[in-house]
Formats: structure tokens, sequence, C-alpha cells
């Protein structure tokens, strides 16, 4: 592709001079300004600013300098040192040589900005607005996507660890609002229980002492929270996030009983989606997928795929560890429909699928390309039995008819233990008990009446499809289209740093994946334009002999 330098009207002439004497060829940044300019405006931001005051940095090139950070993995410090002294970024800033760039911290100003003022998208969204004019997107193009786990900035603690540095952190929170009334009343054991990080203290090592000391952290908790809510006690106290968070922790892990404060066995906790597990960080969760175990968060990252294009990320989507892959198809879908970019076969891994998700895709024209799960009845998994495919459904009438003949006695609609509409139908027992093929039919031993669940007729029709698509040949072919997307995680994850959240909350590591994103974006757009081929995959020199 022939590139059209035309943004480098603005860039200072001494700036230019010096860059190109020392980059002839131009390096990624100086070839990123020449091929895609500013990328954002002022404008996009004004909503984030004052009308009065002092003037802030130029919001467009904080912008810029937050996707050029997160393209190299730096700090806030690191990045604002080479905005200062790196010719090909002040290039790409247009920058006077002299200048000296700005502090290190207005860089996390404009963080808390974007994720405070909902404009977070708009990082990724302007690239892709960019990427789509120099027609690198097609539409209706190929799309896949797959999740990685996020580790929050916080530290895993046990659950005595949880309830002992909830009630510090309570403890700091007030030392630093009410200090004179939290010193008036305060027992003088607390601190030196709660005095240093509880995770840094020797626990007792033995059960029955462990509980001792978790029933006497909790005795402490409600003291404290008795004082708070007492009359006597600043009224402001009770609003704090810290104070709120300790009387839910305390209900999660403690209950009264006869005035004598209960430790909760593992089996009476709240469900893991539910659970405070840091102070720090009150949006992160215990998740577990496979042998892998974490607190944190899950990030699914959509990108294209098509042959004869760059691979660029067009969603990204944050949410909780326990949030469940196929929960998120449908807003996917919903914001690339919004960016005019809903992909026509989207490729996803069989976390994704199922039959309400078939249904909803199809209504918008999307293939959603992926295994589904098998049926797991016995009689799917033993030759010769009924399966559920043997029965054919009428769906007007209501009725199913059984392989030797007989017609269901009933036809109900309800709901499964999901949520999700189902239809529950059944058999006489006069007409089972004396038939021929029970045994390969159904082991109800108490009246032998064989007994279906299935789906409503689209979301059983559309998976009943999807099953025996992916049997063929065809299916298995368009199916390794999905393989690439593991090399996005890796660039994202590793050398990017995405695997490890920045920042606290889910709202601040939303922002830090949707930079990386743009960064990622950012490097595959500008390697693609200047025909830098597409990177293969790598293997060992060990693996390649057996090629």
């Amino acid at each position: 592709m022939t590139l059209h330098r035309q943004f480098i009207s603005d860039i200072p002439e001494e700036t230019y001079r010096v860059a190109k004497a020392i980059f002839p060829q131009g390096n990624l940044y100086m070839q990123m300004r020449d091929v895609l300019g500013t990328i954002y405006a002022d404008e996009q931001f004004a909503n984030l600013y004052p009308n009065v005051g002092q003037l802030a940095e130029a919001p467009w090139r904080l912008a810029l300098v937050t996707v050029m950070q997160f393209a190299e993995n730096l700090t806030d410090r690191q990045a604002a040192e080479a905005v200062r002294v790196r010719i090909d970024w002040k290039y790409a800033l247009g920058l006077e040589l002299t200048d000296t760039g700005f502090h290190f911290s207005v860089l996390s100003g404009f963080r808390a900005r974007l994720a405070s003022g909902q404009s977070s998208e708009q990082l990724l969204n302007t690239i892709l607005e960019r990427c789509k004019s120099l027609e690198l997107l097609k539409i209706r193009s190929k799309q896949r996507t797959d999740s990685t786990h996020i580790l929050a900035s916080i530290r895993m603690l046990n659950r005595l660890e949880q309830v002992g540095e909830m009630l510090r952190y309570t403890l700091n929170k007030l030392a630093q609002v009410a200090p004179l009334w939290l010193k008036s009343w305060v027992d003088k054991e607390w601190f030196i229980r709660y005095g240093d990080r509880f995770e840094n203290q020797r626990l007792p090592s033995e059960k029955q002492e462990r509980e001792v000391l978790a029933q006497t952290i909790g005795a402490d908790g409600y003291t404290l929270l008795q004082a708070i809510y007492d009359e006597t006690a600043p009224c402001e106290l009770h609003k704090l996030e810290a104070v709120q968070l300790l009387q839910r922790m305390w209900i999660e892990q403690f209950y009264l009983e006869d005035d004598a404060v209960r430790w909760r066995t593992k089996d009476d906790l709240p469900p893991s989606d539910k659970m405070l597990t840091s102070p720090y960080d009150p949006d992160a969760r215990y998740s577990h997928k496979r042998l892998t175990t974490w607190i944190g968060y899950k990030v699914h990252l959509t990108e294209s795929c098509e042959a004869d294009l760059p691979c660029l990320i067009t969603h990204v989507e944050t949410t909780s560890a326990t949030t469940q892959d196929v929960e998120v198809v449908d807003d996917v879908h919903a914001d690339l429909a919004q960016q005019d970019l809903l992909p026509g076969d989207h490729f996803v891994d069989m976390g994704y699928m199922s039959s309400d998700v078939l249904v909803t895709s199809q209504q918008q024209s999307v293939d959603l390309v992926g295994p589904v799960r098998a049926d797991t009845s016995w009689q799917a998994q033993t030759e010769g039995a009924y399966d559920i495919t043997q029965f054919q459904i009428d769906w007007e009438q209501q009725t199913v008819r059984c392989p030797m003949g007989k017609i269901s006695s009933y036809w109900r609609e309800g709901t499964g233990k999901f949520g999700k509409p189902n239809v529950n139908a059944g058999f006489k027992s006069s007409d089972c008990r004396p038939c021929t093929a029970a045994t390969r039919c159904t082991r109800n031993k108490k009246n032998k009446a064989r007994a279906l669940t299935f789906p409503q007729q689209a979301e059983y029709q559309a998976l009943q499809a999807a099953r025996e698509r992916q049997k063929t040949d065809d299916f298995k072919e368009r199916y390794q289209t999905r393989s690439g997307v593991e090399g996005l995680i890796s660039q994202a994850a590793f050398t990017l740093g995405m695997r490890r959240a920045r920042y606290r909350g889910i709202d601040k590591t939303h922002l830090q994946n949707l930079a990386t994103a743009s960064a990622i974006n950012v490097l595959r757009a500008v390697n693609w334009l200047i025909g830098k081929p597409k990177a293969k995959t790598r293997i060992s020199h060990f693996a390649a002999l057996a090629a």
C-alpha cells in the first residue's frame, strides 16, 4: 500500500529534521504518525474538563501517550520520561525538541477522568474508526473471541487473613476521619492485633486456635460496628465505604447465636460471585478454571481474522472472574452492532455456546461457529438406546411420538434451574411398561414411564443443528480459523502485561484492557500499512523435527 504522509504538516520543523536524521526510514511511532496521524482530538474529551481554571495538557496527546505507554508496558514515570527525552515520541506527539513534557501524575489524572466519565471506550473506538477509514476492517467480517483471567492488584489471602485485614483497613480509615473518637474507646489490645498487615503476622497453625482467633476478630468487628452506629458516634461514619464493606464481610463470614459470635463453615458461605475477597478491591472475585485459580477479573477479547487484512481487536469486555463466557455473547454482539462491526462469522469455543445464544445470534444474522456440548444422557452415550433425537416432536400439536409410535400424555412448558424456558413431556406408564424397547429407553424403575425435558422450539432446533454441523469436515476446516486467537491472548497477557491489573476496581481494570487493546491495534495497523508481514506461529527447534 502506498503511504500518504498527510499527517506531518503540524510537526515542528526541527523535530521533523532531527528525527529523520536519526531514523532515516522512520521507526514505529514515526510511522504511526505518518500513516495514522494524531488519531485523537481534544473535542472527544471536552466533557471531561471544566471550562474554567488552568489549561490542561492537550487531551489528545495524553490519550496517545496512554496508548504508546501500554504498547511498551511502561509505568507512568517511564512514559513521562519518554515524552521528555525520546525523539520518536516527540515526533509522534508533534512536540518541540525543547519541550520538557509533563509530570507523570498527569497520566493517572487523565485515566481517572476517562474512567469516571465513562469515556474509556473512546480509546479503542477511535482507532477502530480510523482503521475502517483505511479499509483495514470489513463489514460483516470473520471475528473470533476468547477470554483469559486477570489477576487483581491485591494479595490472595485466606479467610482468616481476609477478616483480619478487613478490620485493620476499616480502623485505618476511621483513624483518618475520626481519630479522637476512635482513640477514646478502643481497646489497647487492638493496637497489637491490628497494627500491622495481617498476612505478615504469625497466625496459629492449629485449627482450634485459628477458630478462636477468628471468633475474637468477629467479636471485635461487631464491637466496632456497634460503636459506629451508637448515638454518640459522628453521624458520617456509617456512610464510609470501609464501614459498609466491613458490615458486608461480617454478614458473609460470621453470625450471632445466643449473643455469641460464630465463624461460618465453608458450606455456609455465600457463592464466590457474591463474596468479598479484599477491602482494597471490592470488585475482585475468586474463581477457578481447570487448574488455574485466581482473584480478579476476566477479559474477553474479540478480533477480526480475515486472511487478507490485519487482525484487529474490535471489542473488549471486562467482567467479574465468576462470569461465565456464554453470558457475554449477546453484549458483545450488541456493542459490535453499535459500532457497525457486527461479524458475519463469529468463532468461539464451547464456553460461549448455548441454545439461546445460538438463536439470538441468528436473529442478528451472525453465524456463531463453535462446538456445543454433547448430550450427556445415558441414552445418547449408549449405542442402540433412544436419545431425544429418536423422538418426533410436533410443536404445533404439542405432542411427542416415541420410536415405537406412542404419543406423549402431557406437555408442560416451564423454567429450568438456570431460569431458561423449557418443555417437559412424558408418556403413560401403561404405554411404557409393556414396551419391548423399554430397557433402551428409560431406567425409571418406579413406573418405567419415559419423561423428556428439552428447550423451546427455536433453541432446540438450533442446538440440534449445531450438533449435527460440528460432525462435518466443513465445520472442522472452518473452525481452524479460531486457533489464531491464542496468539492475541499471549501478546496481550504476557508481552503487554494485561495478565496483572495495574489498578484496582473493574472500571480502571477495563480501562487498562482497552488501552492495551488500542496499543495492539496501533502496532498491527502500522505494521500492515508499511508492508510488514504477519508473524508466523513460533515453534521450538525440537518440535520442528516432528514436522
